[in-house]
């Protein structure tokens, strides 16, 4: 017979590891999201912030008494509450006490507490003690007066409050910033007496919007004087969507010549701005700039000195640079992404993180008023048996005299409940000797006055509410400051192109036969006379403006672009270009040229084959180049020739053999790239021995040098009529003895 199979329990659970994995996650993210990361909307404290806070009011750390040693109270937090890391507790700890960290600090650090600087360089915690400031009795106040829950702390053995009975909107007045999974918080601080005069205001007009509240909110205040230069309409829609983005920029002020930075923006450190600037200079990108120093001392924690090289430097343009390109001016991403009165995380807009705050304070009073009423009638109850047993003292001390059991004969006696008999039986009789009967009956009258006021307001909203405003408006005059982050409209920063950052000078560039390059200031430099290194020699010059774009072509036809002002002076041998560039494999760099972007040359190979083009076609930012001239098989590039731009001007090229072709430039398209038309006719038979040796374009009025060896031959414009003729045709053959040319110029 079967026997019936039956089920084996071994200890564990088989589970799919899919189903495992998702259910392990899915509890971390929400251990993550509600118990470590996010923000509850009530007192706007994160976990490890309300223990550090709750911890120390326990340690007797309030406002007035003696600071401990920082280590006693992460000590107790970490032992009692928060079972985590000592660094992370310490820190989140100090970050509540820097004044540059927190809009109004809650902790009051002794020691080093890091510096606006460096605000992680603080002092380990064996060495800085700490207290509350009294801004935390606005956290703490009511903590015992039965307006909080209390849950087991993580081994069982002690309570915690759930969340802090905060008088403030704690959330807003500090901020807070936060990572989980999935999601993230960052509230901006705000100004205590702005937020308070916004919940009045919502108190008195439950039916205001976003818009009226931000009459009052007008935007969030750092702890910094840095001005806050997001537009009004913006910082609107950030309260009404509950995300955005906040501007902030450094002020500064001119003292004689130089500029000074007074303020910088939150959690900006100056040394790093000094550092950018800084990097700048020494790249040559901030030629209007001397020097740079720290001033920043403990009466002025924030004072960057920089120095113009003169005082034609506009400021205000340089600032707008530097605005644009370092952190004096910084964006601060907004999230109001906290764990509301429902317990879920939520994007909320202003009206409704203020509207679920009162109502979580409204909850508060009514708790505190509550638990305060609850003590009063147990009171006047306690009192009124107490009445009694005076007036009947003789009797009360009879019965406890002979009585076996004294507690039963007093209710039976007197229709007294256990508390009232209790409370008599623990008075002692000399107290109740001193008693009379007009001081318990004026405690009664003052009792039940206070019962009556305290009953009147919680059966009734709007003296509920008043009592929220008058109490709001009370701690507002108690902590309340001015605004430190002034509000103004700025339009915004532009970074100055790099041609405007370098003074405008002549210059001229020099190209080595192996690629190597070189400025030289000014443009009587006679660049064959400069120093080479061993086996170079100069292959090409051009003569431009320091703010001018310089391009290189190279043997396959690409060009490559820089900026003049940043080659390397010519009082050493320069540097390679392939360390700028990136040629293909075999390429080397044949010519150069430099002008205005707007300016037109003739573009052309020693095949006789080219164009007209406008210089901006060969300026590029890739480093691999841009493709510009097509070449045919042992085709190189000819130094290109500028045009100056007259409507009689003449394009001459003339080639190894000696014939020199004139042709007006309007014969020669133009074109952005390509291979172009031919501009002179080399016979079939002799292209492999004969080549175009240069182009050149000269005006009227202008004369052209034919360089042959060590003589040079004078060619006027009129004289380039004996050589005119249609463009592509053979030209007219030089005399002879100056065949063979070497290169042409003009003058």
């Amino acid at each position: 017979m079967n026997e019936p199979v039956r089920a084996v329990f071994h200890g564990f659970e088989q589970i799919p590891l899919r189903e495992y994995a998702e259910r392990a996650y899915l509890d971390y993210s929400m251990y993550v999201v509600l118990d470590r990361a996010l923000p509850f909307v009530g007192d706007g404290l994160k976990p490890v912030q309300r223990r550090i806070i709750y911890a120390m009011s326990e340690l007797g750390l309030g406002a007035t008494a003696k600071p401990k040693k920082s280590a006693r109270t992460v000590g107790d937090v970490i032992g009692k509450y928060h079972p985590h890391g000592d660094s992370a507790c310490y820190e989140a700890m100090v970050l509540m006490a820097q004044p540059f960290s927190y809009r109004y600090p809650l902790i009051d650090g002794q020691g080093n507490f890091g510096s606006n600087d460096d605000p992680k360089s603080f002092a380990a915690m064996r060495y800085t003690e700490s207290k509350l400031t009294p801004l935390a009795e606005v956290l703490l106040a009511e903590l015992g007066h039965g307006t909080v829950d209390w849950t087991p702390n993580f081994d069982g053995t002690l309570d915690e409050p759930s969340w802090l009975p905060a008088r403030l909107p704690h959330l807003l007045l500090n901020g807070t910033t936060g990572i989980a999974v999935g999601m993230a918080t960052d509230v901006p601080p705000h100004n205590l007496n702005e937020v308070v005069s916004a919940c009045v205001r919502l108190l008195d007009d439950p039916d205001a919007t976003v818009r009226d509240l931000c009459e009052h909110v007008r935007g969030p205040d750092y702890p910094t004087t840095a001005e806050i230069i997001t537009p009004a309409a913006d910082l609107l829609t950030l309260y009404e969507t509950g995300h955005g983005a906040i501007r902030a920029r450094a002020t500064w002020t001119r003292e004689g010549q130089d500029v000074v930075v007074t303020a910088l923006p939150h959690q900006v450190s100056p040394s790093k701005v000094i550092e950018q600037i800084a990097a700048q200079m020494r790249a040559k990108k901030l030629p209007w700039l001397e020097d740079i120093r720290d001033e920043s001392d403990h009466a002025n924690p924030v004072r960057v000195v920089m120095v113009p090289r003169s005082n034609r430097v506009d400021a205000e343009q340089l600032m707008g640079h530097l605005f644009a390109t370092t952190d004096l001016e910084r964006s601060f991403r907004a999230n109001f992404n906290v764990i509301g009165l429902d317990g879920r995380p939520q994007v909320k807009d202003l009206k409704t993180l203020l509207t679920e705050w009162l109502q979580f304070r409204a909850g508060t009073v009514t708790r505190r008023l509550q638990h305060r009423l609850d003590k009063v009638e147990r009171r006047m109850h306690l009192l009124e048996g107490l009445l009694i047993a005076f007036l009947n003292l003789d009797e009360v001390i009879r019965i406890i005299r002979s009585e076996d059991a004294p507690k039963p004969a007093l209710i039976a006696r007197f229709d007294l409940s256990e508390d009232q008999a209790d409370y008599i039986l623990e008075t002692r009789l000399r107290q109740l000797a001193r008693l009379e009967e007009m001081k318990i009956r004026g405690e009664q009258d003052e009792l039940a006055a206070e019962r009556e006021r305290i009953a009147a307001i919680l059966g009734s909203q709007a003296k509920l509410r008043k009592l929220v405003k008058d109490e709001l408006l009370a701690d507002a005059k108690k902590f309340g400051d001015e605004r430190r982050s002034p509000l103004v409209a700025r339009g915004a920063a532009q970074a100055l192109a790099e041609t405007d950052l370098v003074p405008s000078e002549p210059v001229t560039v020099v190209l080595s036969e192996k690629g190597w390059v070189r400025a030289a200031k000014g443009h009587e430099v006679d660049p064959a006379a400069l120093s080479y290194r061993d086996g170079d020699r100069l292959l090409a010059a051009a003569r431009g403006r320091s703010t001018q774009a310089v391009a290189f072509l190279d043997s396959s036809g690409r060009s490559y672009s820089t900026i003049a002002h940043s080659l390397p002076s010519a009082r050493g041998n320069g540097e390679p270009l392939t360390g700028r560039f990136s040629p293909s494999a075999g390429a080397a760099f044949q010519t150069l040229a430099t002008g205005e972007p707007a300016a037109r040359l003739v573009l052309a190979s020693s095949l006789g084959y080219g164009f007209v083009t406008r210089f901006e076609n060969l300026v590029g930012r890739q480093k691999a180049g841009k493709a510009m001239l097509s070449l045919g098989e042992g085709a190189t590039v000819l130094h290109p020739a500028l045009l100056p731009g007259g409507e009689e001007d003449r394009i001459v090229a003339v080639t190894s053999a000696g014939h020199l072709l004139a042709f007006p430039v309007a014969e020669l398209p133009e074109l952005d790239r390509g291979k172009g038309n031919k501009i002179i006719e080399i016979p079939k038979a002799k292209r492999g021995t004969e080549r175009v040796v240069a182009v050149a374009v000269v005006g009227s009025g202008q004369t052209l040098q034919v360089k042959s060896g060590a003589r040079t031959m004078g060619l006027s414009y009129r004289d380039l009529e004996t050589y005119l003729g249609p463009r592509a045709s053979r030209g007219g053959l030089l005399p002879r003895g100056w065949q063979k040319v070497e290169a042409l110029d003009v003058e």
